[in-house]
């Protein structure tokens, strides 16, 4: 394998508090050398012009949904929402349960090109079709006992233990899900990731009322430090943001706790949401894509349903999406550049229980690198609810390096920017 150098890009490793325009020696599948001018050290190297460019530890994102054809529509293709995205490890959130983990494995994570990583669901059956049958996942569906056993039986692969408490479970089992879910990540030693914001309707006969202010304070006393707290942009009830429009008061001591806040942008994000928690001083941590085939466009399995409560109102359907789109996002609110790169490298390594094994660039680590095109302009961003917000700033992957193996950004699931 030819030596490449990255030349002239700016380099921006949050973990190694570098920012700086250097060049990159990649050797094999390690990273060889950083430094301000590397082409003597490497005469007969590939060499990429990255000037003006964006070049970054791997970008690792915290929610995806690829476990393909077992999931139904709901999982997509690893490399698709991986390196043909510019992003080189991606956590799949609840799409492998203790039953099908070992397929998950065998036919997921081992084929891809994209280092693909577990956050186990806590349901037998794991994510089918992105979780249309509520039923599925009451209380006598958990297994506590199993799941910790395949979380311990394979720590290469889960990181994490994926959990819902949202207005539709509470309806219709209280607390007891939630429970278990604790219970397990506690005796796996791993974190919770929690979504909040409706996913299931209320049944129509029986079930209790839930006060959707009501779930975060009660979850929240289960948790530990370390746990996360996803979707904080949420454009549905239950989450961070009360039904007054105020931030939930107990978010604040749920970070001083330790819990952390993961951007799970996908169906459920709201400029609008978002602009409440942000003002209030409640920064993310990490930064989830959230892709899955209802809220993409991909041809759907022969046989799957035909609809799914994320199309409902979600610009998603008519507008592709990636974790790179989400960042221009992020960086469209207002959070500097330096912190959307942590979510999406150091702090998001971090999650996955990797920290300075992966998002980060250091000699004789991995070369796992995201280069990404930065430019300046207008553009039209769109969330969840059609509310518009005009950017001056694009970010768009163009290619990354995996284990030193180049991947050019050519998803069809990539967005097309949308000129102001």
């Amino acid at each position: 394998m030819p030596q490449i150098l990255l030349k002239g890009g700016r380099v921006i490793d949050p973990a190694a508090a570098l920012d700086a325009t250097l060049d990159i020696l990649v050797d094999g599948n390690t990273i060889a050398a950083i430094g301000p001018d590397l082409a003597a050290q490497a005469p007969f190297a590939d060499v990429i012009d990255c000037a003006g460019q964006l070049v970054l530890p791997g970008l690792i994102d915290t929610h995806g949904h690829v476990y393909q054809y077992v999931t139904g529509r709901f999982g997509l293709n690893a490399d698709h929402c991986g390196v043909q995205s510019g992003v080189t490890t991606i956590i799949d959130q609840g799409g492998a349960s203790c039953i099908t983990l070992p397929g998950f494995r065998r036919f997921v994570a081992e084929p891809a090109a994209t280092r693909v990583l577990s956050y186990i669901s806590a349901y037998l059956v794991g994510g089918l079709e992105g979780h249309y049958y509520p039923d599925l996942y009451n209380p006598a569906c958990l297994d506590a006992a199993a799941t910790v056993k395949s979380a311990l039986a394979n720590p290469d692969l889960v990181k994490g233990v994926k959990a819902h408490a949202e207005i539709g479970g509470f309806a219709r089992w209280g607390l007891d899900v939630m429970r278990i879910a604790s219970r397990i990540g506690r005796d796996a030693a791993l974190p919770v990731y929690i979504h909040f914001g409706q996913l299931w309707p209320k049944p129509e006969q029986g079930g209790r009322e839930v006060n959707p202010d009501s779930i975060f304070n009660q979850v929240v006393d289960m948790l530990k430090p370390g746990d996360i707290l996803a979707h904080p942009f949420s454009r549905h009830p239950g989450g961070f943001v009360e039904e007054n429009g105020r931030l939930h008061p107990l978010v604040h001591e749920a970070v001083a706790r330790g819990l952390k806040i993961d951007v799970g942008h996908g169906s459920h994000f709201s400029f609008k949401t978002a602009r409440i928690v942000l003002d209030a001083g409640v920064i993310p941590d990490t930064l989830g894509a959230d892709m899955h085939g209802y809220n993409t466009h991909v041809p759907a399995p022969a046989g799957t349903p035909d609809s799914h409560p994320d199309e409902e109102h979600s610009f998603l359907g008519r507008t592709q999406f990636s974790l790179v789109s989400a960042m221009s996002s992020m960086l469209a609110l207002g959070l500097p550049l330096n912190h959307v790169v942590a979510m999406a490298t150091a702090n998001a390594a971090r999650m996955a229980g990797m920290e300075g094994e992966i998002g980060t660039l250091k000699v004789g680590g991995a070369a796992d690198i995201s280069v990404l095109d930065d430019r300046r302009g207008r553009w039209v961003l769109e969330d969840n609810e059609g509310t518009q917000l005009v950017t001056d700033r694009m970010l768009s992957p163009l290619f990354c390096l995996r284990d030193g193996i180049r991947h050019d950004a050519t998803s069809p699931t990539l967005p097309l920017a949308r000129a102001a």
